[in-house]
């Protein structure tokens, strides 16, 4: 039957208030943040710092020149540094407008941050209500997920906050199951693809998903008979190779050329604890956290779900499963959706939360041994994240179930979602300022593009992560760096960083002359008491510098010969 237009313009309507309610909520829970939009963001984390360059990076970039995306201005001579962490190409993309429009990195990584909330909010709600066929009880279970005490610890890593992708996964395979057609296979693979480019984590965590989804259906619906559904099957696996594969072929050419690789011991270093299921930054939840410090257990990972998730998806679970001995009227979906939702999110959930606890727990080891992508993980932890989503699903069953036939349901269900985000709330969050920038970057800027050298270097692997405040400031030049900080640190830089330390020094002045450095920062203050140390044995090379900039805390220099 033919939708009337009125009924198309309503729909309309209602998915645009929706989407304005989710960046509302959004704005809300991440406060400050909207007041200093420009000017915040967690810049005493130099993860914090590396987000904001990646994401600055990747939406200037994949504008201004999409043909050398991968060469990050970072660890110069080195090309395709980009991939020596995560690309974070969805991310920036959302974040071109922010990013053209004010040539400010904070704006950029901000939009991109509200995206990340909203967008998995929406992914959440979609999802459930899908699975409930209620919208309130979807909404409730939405606001569960989306502000649980996960995203909020990561709130320096941009990739791990973009989630959205995997709840719209699991509702295409729904929907593909429901109705196996090729466009619902392109659907599915799309939609895989698109959340590998925001997070290869959560790419890899949505393709285990959907995969044992697959099966799950193949079983419960007896599609394993069915030529469609795998044809369907078929053609979203090989859409989402194809969108994800170009973007994916510097990653295995730098595994290959630097021998980069995760092993089981780091996964062991980064998984679960049974106080990471304790651990939250929200305030209702700290004496949680208290109790897992006295008894002296090392958290790690922030996994609580929410005690508000917890009760209601244990209760959507039980509910689901018991044998009624009536049938729910009020129930836009058969009684037997629920026990099949029931099956497969409870199943999902312990699966996910026996993998988060890492190769000591034995399921991961398994899958580390079956499946080639684990050599790019490293925190098995992060499997927590699908158990809080399983949780959720089935809090939107239990919602659907407790409120039926209630008639005030849908302000029952809006108590129930003010109770969440005060139960998850971390408000005011501690957003920090924007680093200040020199003022003579604007000279750089103008300079022809040479590579460039900041100073202090720092050499000892432990304060490498410093370099980070200089990818930030790069931003307001884009000349080449050779200073960098990444997920993976290449072995010349390490080797030269503790030569380059050591500046000024005739040494230091022959890597740069061997990295073709042009241009050096000085940043004074970073110094600290070695401040006045350091000029005087500058006082030599000053023949080879010519001053570009100065100001209390910076000097700029161009080397035009070396000693």
């Amino acid at each position: 039957m033919e939708r009337r237009p009125d009924t198309i313009a309503a729909g309309w309507w209602r998915a645009a208030a929706g989407c304005a309610a989710a960046v509302a909520l959004a704005l809300l829970m991440t406060w400050p943040l909207a007041a200093g939009f420009g000017r915040l963001g967690r810049t005493t984390t130099m993860d914090g710092l590396y987000s904001t360059w990646n994401i600055a990076w990747v939406a200037r970039t994949i504008v201004a020149d999409p043909a050398h995306l991968f060469d990050a201005n970072i660890f110069s001579p080195h090309r395709h540094a980009l991939v020596f962490s995560e690309a974070n190409i969805l991310g920036g993309v959302v974040a071109v407008p922010g990013w053209w429009l004010t040539r400010n990195p904070y704006v950029a990584l901000n939009s991109a941050l509200i995206f990340a909330f909203a967008s998995t909010l929406i992914g959440a709600y979609l999802l459930a209500r899908r699975l409930s066929g209620s919208r309130p009880a979807a909404a409730v279970a939405a606001v569960l997920f989306a502000f649980c005490p996960y995203f909020f610890s990561h709130s320096a890593h941009i990739q791990l906050l973009m989630a959205g992708g995997i709840p719209l996964a699991m509702l295409a395979l729904h929907r593909l199951a429901e109705q196996p057609t090729p466009g619902r296979g392109v659907v599915l693979g799309v939609t895989l693809a698109l959340q590998a480019l925001a997070c290869a984590y959560y790419g890899i965590f949505a393709g285990l998903m959907v995969g044992y989804g697959v099966l799950f259906f193949a079983v419960t619906r007896t599609q394993w008979r069915v030529r469609r559904y795998w044809a369907a099957v078929a053609i979203a696996a090989a859409v989402a190779v194809l969108c994800v594969t170009p973007f994916f072929l510097p990653y295995l050419a730098m595994q290959r050329d630097e021998g980069f690789s995760r092993t089981m011991d780091d996964a062991a270093r980064y998984s679960a604890t049974l106080a990471s299921y304790l651990a939250s930054p929200a305030h209702a939840h700290q004496w949680l956290f208290r109790i897992a410090r006295s008894m002296g257990w090392r958290s790690g990972e922030v996994l609580f779900p929410g005690m508000l998730v917890v009760v209601l998806g244990l209760t959507g679970l039980v509910l689901s499963l018991r044998r009624r001995a009536e049938p729910d009227v009020a129930a836009p979906l058969p009684a037997s959706t629920d026990a099949e939702t029931a099956w497969l999110y409870g199943s999902l959930g312990v699966l996910a939360l026996w993998a988060s606890f890492g190769p000591a727990a034995g399921l991961y080891a398994a899958m580390f041994r079956a499946v080639p992508l684990f050599t790019f993980l490293r925190a098995p932890s992060r499997f927590g994240l699908v158990t809080a989503l399983a949780l959720a699903m089935l809090a939107a069953v239990a919602i659907r179930r407790l409120l039926a036939n209630r008639r005030r349901a849908a302000a029952a269900a809006l108590v129930l979602a003010a109770l969440g985000l005060a139960e998850l709330n971390v408000l005011p969050f501690p957003w920090e300022r924007a680093l200040p920038v020199p003022a003579g970057y604007a000279v750089l800027a103008r300079m022809p593009v040479a590579p460039m050298a900041e100073f202090p270097f720092y050499g000892e692997r432990v304060a490498f992560p410093l370099h980070a405040q200089y990818m930030v400031l790069s931003t307001a030049h884009w000349l080449p760096l050779v200073n960098g900080y990444s997920d993976h640190i290449p072995l010349d830089f390490r080797q030269a960083a503790f030569v380059l330390d050591s500046f000024p020094s005739v040494d230091a002045f022959h890597v740069l002359r061997t990295h073709r450095v042009r241009y050096i920062g000085l940043h004074w203050t970073m110094y600290g008491p070695r401040a006045d140390e350091i000029r005087r044995r500058l006082q030599p090379f000053l023949g080879h510098l010519r001053p570009l900039a100065e100001d209390p805390g910076t000097t700029l220099f161009e080397i035009v010969s070396f000693p």
